[in-house]
């Protein structure tokens, strides 16, 4: 699903390279993502669980609990990231509501998806 951008305008996009390590599992995270240009693989326990591609958003979990990640991710292909910080997200989910509907939206697909899965 696509997030409203609101930054858009104001963010600093993020190059990363094909394979290149964005977030580790059990690593501690300040930033969700939303994906500019490319694809990212989401890993857990290295097996590829979901590729989010173009407007697609990784890593909000980081913004609303804050133990440590239970996925890694990696570019999977030359990407272009924005991140989205603590502030913007709170700001986002109070001033645009439709911004925390698609997150719980995707977050609860994702979590039927895995359920669905069997990881290792």
């Amino acid at each position: 699903m696509k997030l409203p951008n609101l930054f858009e305008k104001d963010a600093v996009p993020t190059p990363y390279a094909a394979g290149q390590v964005i977030f580790e599992e059990g690593q501690s995270r300040d930033f969700m993502y939303v994906i500019n240009k490319g694809e990212v693989d989401i890993l857990i326990r290295g097996h590829v669980v979901e590729t989010v591609g173009e407007d697609g958003f990784f890593g909000e979990l980081a913004l609303i609990d804050p133990a440590p990640g239970s996925a890694a991710a990696i570019a999977k292909t030359d990407c272009v990231l924005i991140k989205i910080d603590e502030r913007q997200f709170l700001y986002l989910a109070q001033e645009t509501p439709f911004f925390a509907l698609v997150v719980m939206r995707t977050m609860a697909q994702r979590m039927r998806r895995r359920n669905a899965q069997t990881i290792p």
